[in-house]
């Protein structure tokens, strides 16, 4: 099975604010970054299995000290839907929030649901590849001596 691994980087703020300095990046292509949301996707065609981890949520340079809630949105088994809080951060109380690698299914959209941020976000991509996994795995298993019992 082969295995592709990058680091995907987004800030999350109101869509007014300003940064001519932005250089975010994902898998070598920047990143909208001044947005209330941000969705990660994958080709449709594409049949590798891909798992989004998030690792840590922060607020950066110029955030207010308000809650700044930050959502993931996906879908659940009904292909409904859904919204689900993962952090509150307010700069006084708690500014950073490690989520120890928090593995979603893309399509998985980031979306600052309350307060200004700017709110960053910072985990990895990876793709597992499994054309012709089967075949290799059999080569291997035909290379294996086999297995002679102990000597008493």
């Amino acid at each position: 099975m082969s295995r592709e691994s990058h680091i995907f980087v987004c800030s999350l703020v109101l869509p007014t604010v300003v940064c001519p300095d932005c250089s975010s990046l994902q898998r070598g292509r920047a990143l909208p970054c001044h947005t209330k949301s941000y969705t990660f996707q994958v080709d449709e065609e594409d049949d590798s299995d891909h798992i989004l981890a998030l690792s840590v949520v922060c607020l950066t340079d110029g955030a207010k000290d308000e809650c700044n809630v930050v959502e993931v949105v996906g879908r659940n088994h009904e292909n409904q839907e859904i919204a689900v809080p993962v952090a509150n951060l307010k700069l006084s109380c708690q500014p950073l929030l490690s989520l120890d690698n928090f593995k979603l299914q893309p399509p998985v959209t980031f979306r600052l649901a309350a307060g200004s941020g700017p709110v960053h976000l910072a985990g990895w991509h990876r793709i597992n590849s499994s054309l012709e996994d089967d075949d290799l795995s059999e080569e291997d298993e035909e290379e294996l001596p086999p297995i002679k019992p102990a000597k008493k």
